[in-house]
């Protein structure tokens, strides 16, 4: 049996909701005050009220990536550490859709050229950067750990790693390994480019409650291709693809329709808003768990099996607990605790750059010799990279795109 696939772990990616475009960005902001009018809430009462800042997905997405890094750095003390990609990709989409559904509602379209303008702004000046300091690496010093760099630089600003990786059915190749993390932004690019494509193909045809029932539908498709692929030699092609990881972002784009479709004062959301607040320790207290004890990218026979089938679903349902309890359970410990202002503040403008220095930084160190003080010096300077990163090159894209200006309606609906 193939080993299963490593750990690489996403930080999101892009958070995207590091740069919700055209929205109040401060920790706390308020949000909007009441839900569209009927008639031209287009099905979505609460979509255009729900695009504020959630505070404690930004803490959640800090407490998130530094479970990446304790995992690639001391794999032994956090085995399941890479359950935190799964995190990351249901908060991922989440808040697109509901980006997308706040901007369907208030245009009566979707103007997708200015969406991946925006997503390239927010995601790929940083990416070539990394990718070029990884490539100067490769091209001037000895160090073991950015040999390769070249090739895996041209994989990753293509988002194409996570394919490579798919198509490799025993241990993983070198052609990726100085890039090897940036498998994940590949499976959200590939989301990205193809969900607000038929979320918009849905919006037109169909009623909203249509939208809900066929997204919650979507999320289980996955799941069964998963239990089709499965054998021990699919185990990268399942960790990695698109196809077969997307029910984790879907989860996260229930959640962001069932809300938006849901009235302030339907009984409906008081339910959810009840039972999401009393289970979400319980999903926090699992994927913990997970993440401390089970070495879920090992061959661990039997358990493999359900892992790599059932069990990206099981996480992905309970991060959507996790997501919608943080969304309608703002006074709650738990989310007061994960919008405390550092804890909120990395993970709205550092998660993202943390995300892509930290698995370099940790090939760096290795290629010097470090070993005592591995965990501290990691953090250290990926800290250091990502404040960089954030302050030199994020920051300058993300005001072009916040002034990014979307089409007038007719022209939105058109493209």
């Amino acid at each position: 049996m193939a080993k299963a696939p490593d750990s690489t772990a996403v930080a999101e990616a892009e958070r995207e909701g590091s740069a919700q475009d055209g929205v109040d960005t401060a920790v706390g902001a308020a949000r909007p005050p009441a839900p569209v009018a009927p008639r031209a809430s287009r099905g979505f009462p609460s979509a255009v009220s729900r695009t504020g800042r959630v505070s404690g997905l930004d803490g959640l997405r800090t407490l998130a990536v530094a479970l990446v890094i304790v995992h690639h750095v001391e794999p032994d003390a956090l085995p399941g550490g890479a359950v935190a990609v799964d995190v990351f990709f249901t908060i991922s989409g989440f808040v697109i859709t509901r980006l997308l559904l706040a901007e369907y509602v208030r245009r009566g379209g979707i103007s997708l050229m200015s969406f991946y303008r925006r997503r390239w702004l927010r995601l790929v000046p940083a990416l070539l950067a990394l990718c070029a300091f990884c490539a100067l690496l490769a091209s001037t010093t000895d160090l073991w750990g950015f040999d390769g760099s070249l090739q895996a630089a041209a994989l990753s600003a293509t988002f194409l790693t996570n394919v490579v990786r798919a198509t490799e059915s025993g241990p993983y190749s070198d052609l990726t390994s100085p890039l090897a993390h940036t498998w994940s932004l590949g499976v959200e690019e590939q989301f990205y480019f193809l969900w607000p494509l038929l979320l918009l193909f849905l919006l037109r045809r169909v009623r909203a409650r249509t939208v809900l029932l066929c997204t919650a539908a979507l999320c289980v498709l996955p799941l069964l291709w998963r239990c089709v692929l499965w054998n021990p030699d699919a185990a990268h092609r399942i960790y990695n693809g698109t196809d077969t990881r997307a029910d984790q972002l879907l989860a996260g784009a229930l959640v962001a329709v069932a809300l938006a479709r849901l009235r302030s004062d339907d009984p409906r959301l008081a339910l959810l808003r009840t039972w999401s607040g009393r289970l979400a320790w319980p999903a926090l207290a699992l994927l913990g768990l997970v993440a401390w004890q089970v070495p879920v990218t090992e061959d661990l026979g039997v358990w493999t099996a359900a892992w790599y089938t059932v069990g990206f679903l099981a996480v992905a349902a309970l991060s959507a607990i996790l997501v919608a309890a943080l969304e309608l359970r703002p006074e709650t410990r738990l989310s007061r605790l994960l919008a405390l202002t550092p804890l909120a503040w990395v993970g709205r403008n550092l998660s993202y750059g943390i995300y892509l220095w930290h698995y370099p930084v940790v090939r760096l160190l290795a290629s010097l010799g470090v070993t005592e003080g591995r965990l501290a010096a990691t953090v250290v300077l990926t800290l250091l990279m990502a404040l960089l990163s954030y302050y030199a090159i994020e920051k300058p894209f993300l005001r072009r795109a916040h002034r990014a200006r979307a089409p007038r309606p007719a022209l939105a609906a058109a493209t």
